[in-house]
């Protein structure tokens, strides 16, 4: 049985499973897969649903993971859309429709490698795959749940490979061996409202924020490391919600988002953000009240045997030698990578999130091929 990756990507498309729907396009891969004789077992946490397959024998030391996810982000303006979003139609050599880039391509595409590589070499090992409909959302019962049930089951994965779209422009270009770390603060900056007629009789939140506000902007984290570039924060909204312009407000609220490299640690950098607070807070006679979510840590899989294998892969079926990379934002990456070595690649990410998402039709099946010879390398 080969499975057509394009045609899988189209049936996964007309899913509906914006995040946290399934839309059926778990129920779809489990069939297909336990047609080609692999064990499915559904992991659902929560309001989240999760796929774990396996073929071959549990607990082999040679296995092979594979990481994706088929939740996909809301359409936004749906008038926009000159294809219909979930109609997974073709255009001048495009599948177009919500997913088809991010990722329901490359998971499509793995499915397809996995289940033509089992069928005519059996390998002596297994090969494992983690699908998750909690990429897209607050990722707490997708990935996360799939390794604590594999943990609790007995279950490992030697290696993994992540099949985020990684390439900028051309198909081939880039593998990612790490991610930066993410997080986000919040400021809540609390004076003392009054007459701006009379500001000795106020204390007005506004300078103590932009004070705070600018202290951060312009503060140099770092110069970059190694494998990373240069750590950045940017201020993401300053709200005070103020519209009377004689009234001094007693609150101003602001944001930043901070992504990290390997200098740092959300600790550290939490430490150094209620440092910056409570100095300013000092300087200027007013409370500030800070709140912080860390969305993962930064991490590295140094260049060796995995990177390797895949950069091989990846230029043999691209004819391009990708670089190795950890730009971009945050993945499941960040939790894979505390279970087993992962890297990621997959196909030219131009168009994920945007209206009209769509993927070149002739990379579905190269990514299929660059899966199924990283599947034939690695188990020789």
């Amino acid at each position: 049985m080969t499975i057509d990756p394009v045609d899988l990507t189209a049936r996964l498309i007309r899913c509906n499973s914006v995040t946290p729907l399934e839309g059926g396009a778990l129920q779809l891969l489990q069939v297909e897969l336990e047609t080609a004789g692999f064990c499915c077992v559904r992991v659902d946490r929560g309001n989240v649903c999760n796929l774990f397959a396996r073929w071959g024998a549990k607990g082999h030391d040679r296995t092979f993971g594979f990481n994706g996810h088929t939740d996909v982000v809301p359409l936004g303006d749906e008038a926009a859309w000159t294809m219909p979003p979930f109609g997974a139609k073709e255009k001048g050599g495009f599948l177009y429709g919500r997913g088809a880039t991010d990722m329901k391509s490359g998971v499509a595409a793995f499915v397809a490698a996995a289940v033509d590589f089992v069928r005519v070499s059996p390998p002596d090992g297994a090969v494992i795959l983690t699908i998750t409909g909690d990429e897209e959302g607050d990722a707490v019962d997708g990935t996360t749940a799939l390794l604590d049930h594999m943990e609790g089951d007995g279950e490992k994965m030697s290696v993994c490979l992540v099949g985020e779209p990684t390439c900028p422009d051309q198909m081939g270009e880039m593998i990612k061996i790490g991610r930066r770390g993410s997080m986000s603060a919040w400021f809540t900056v609390t004076g003392e409202q009054g007459h701006a007629a009379y500001p000795h009789r106020a204390n007005n939140p506004l300078p103590a924020m932009v004070r705070l506000m600018d202290r951060l902007a312009s503060h140099q984290l770092d110069e970059g490391t190694d494998h990373f570039d240069a750590s950045t924060l940017a201020v993401v909204t300053i709200d005070t919600g103020n519209t009377a312009t004689n009234v001094i407000p007693a609150q101003s609220r602001a944001a930043v988002n901070i992504r990290f490299n390997d200098s740092h640690s959300g600790a550290s950098l939490s430490d150094w953000l209620q440092a910056e607070a409570d100095a300013v807070a000092e300087e200027f006679a007013v409370e500030i009240d800070l709140r912080i979510k860390i969305s993962g840590e930064s991490f590295l899989t140094p260049p060796g045997p995995l990177s390797d294998l895949v950069a091989k892969a990846v230029k043999s079926e691209t004819g391009l030698d990708p670089i190795l990379s950890t730009t971009g934002g945050t993945s499941d990456a960040r939790f894979v990578k505390d279970h087993c070595p992962v890297v990621e690649f997959g196909l030219v990410g131009k168009t994920m999130h945007q209206v009209d998402e769509r993927v070149e039709i002739v990379h579905i099946q190269q990514l299929k091929s660059v899966y199924l010879r990283i599947l034939q390398e690695y188990f020789g």
